[in-house]
């Protein structure tokens, strides 16, 4: 069973529910090929997730808030053959360049927070796997009730939130992410609850609670929490669960006990990971029964086998030589009194060969005379930002994350 906010509904019901899509002309004729599925009711997405799958079709869920153009644009680069696209008739796609079938598979794609982003296409195979492993190890969810108040499109909550809760025997609860206090009334409700969230829903519901509230229990994912949000979640949160992936692999690593923002856990078990120490931080690179996958992230495994994320690579700032890891200076930067929010990334530098630049948003009186003075006692010469920029709002995804790239081009092409 899986309940969408006050609607229940089991598998056979859902599938219903999507052939009764398909004869109003809303899902494609035939669902075999490759198809995008852009829908705001997160029923009506499941039940065409499921037909989909169960008909040996390939499906590609997209964001509920994505525009038509630009659902449009990504069915057509996946190659999908047909797009849902809310409450209109299924559109026939007709890609420039014909792929081979994906065959049956979920297809999505990677964050794009480094380039351009990338088709992942998944064997649903390899998800009941991923599936098996994480609800087998994650110990600490097996008698809590999932509460995912994120869009199931993406597999954190698709997968993780629900799928895994559904294989756990308990009747996950999908709300909208759109109102925390509604999202914490109900977990009020409720005996065992654990929030699938994002993590700045996560940093909004916890500064909603009163004195004396808690949250039974958190997961975040999908960026490194700032510290100031790390400090407030975590006081209000009885059990704080992190869990670690990316988009190839599915699920790596899982902390039960969050006690740091930048320990992601002890790998699951189906997975091989090869970091770095804490003295040299190496590439993350997972070993997973389908493939090996390089991260692109920087991290150490610990002496008691705990994965800790030190930095994107290619976000680390090479200055004189020496590393400076972003993160590092953004918590010294966000723990300043008036300091909202901060981003630091990297600019040339002709005899250095890189500079930290920050762009920060945070109180009329806070000056960058005042945060040069502020990193000068906290950070070391080659970490401290040589440029500084207040921006009316720094620009992050529905999750928390930041591009730095894009960061970067706005920066330097003084639209920020």
């Amino acid at each position: 069973m899986i309940r969408f906010d006050d609607r229940d509904y089991d598998f056979a019901a859902l599938l219903a529910l999507a052939a009764q899509m398909q004869r109003d002309g809303r899902l494609g004729s035939t669902l075999h090929g490759t198809h995008a599925i852009c829908l705001t009711d997160p029923a009506e997405l499941m039940a065409a997730f499921l037909l989909i799958r169960q008909e040996g079709g390939s499906v590609m869920p997209l964001h509920p808030a994505t525009p038509a153009t630009a659902a449009r644009r990504i069915a057509l680069s996946a190659c999908c053959d047909t797009l849902t696209f809310g409450r209109a008739p299924a559109e026939a796609l007709e890609p420039d360049a014909r792929q081979p079938e994906f065959g049956h598979r979920l297809i999505q794609t990677s964050s794009g927070t480094t380039g351009e982003p990338k088709i992942i296409a998944r064997t649903f195979e390899d998800i009941e796997a991923e599936i098996e492993s994480y609800v087998g190890f994650f110990e600490g969810a097996h008698d809590k009730v999932p509460v995912v108040a994120c869009p199931i499109s993406h597999s954190y909550g698709l997968i993780c939130g629900l799928l895994a809760g559904v294989a756990r025997g308990v009747t996950p609860l999908v709300l909208s992410p759109d109102n925390p206090k509604y999202v914490l009334s109900r977990m009020a409700e409720m005996e065992r609850p654990l929030l699938y969230a994002a993590p700045a829903f996560l940093n909004v519901a916890a500064r909603f609670l009163k004195p004396g509230e808690t949250m039974h229990a958190a997961m975040t994912s999908g960026t490194l929490l700032p510290a100031p949000w790390f400090e407030a979640i975590r006081a209000k949160t009885g059990t704080l669960f992190q869990q670690y992936g990316c988009s190839e692999a599915g699920v790596v690593a899982v902390s039960e006990d969050l006690v740091a923002a930048n320990e992601m856990g002890r790998p699951l078990p189906h997975h091989r990971v090869q970091a770095g120490t804490a003295a040299e931080p190496a590439e993350i690179i997972v070993d997973t029964p389908w493939g090996t996958v390089g991260t692109r992230d920087l991290g150490h495994l610990r002496d008691d086998g705990v994965l800790v994320f030190d930095a994107r690579l290619d976000d680390t700032i090479i200055v004189s030589g020496l590393n400076v890891y972003p993160r590092e200076v953004e918590d010294v930067v966000m723990a300043m009194p008036g300091i909202d929010d901060a981003v630091v990334f990297g600019l040339d530098d002709a005899f250095s060969g890189g500079r930290v630049a920050l762009v920060y948003t945070g109180a009329d009186d806070v000056t960058e005379a005042a945060i040069a003075q502020w990193c000068g006692t906290q950070l070391a010469g080659h970490q401290r930002p040589r440029e500084m920029r207040r921006a009316a709002a720094i620009p992050r995804g529905g999750t928390g994350k930041i591009s730095r790239r894009e960061i970067r081009s706005l920066y330097t092409e003084d639209r920020l």
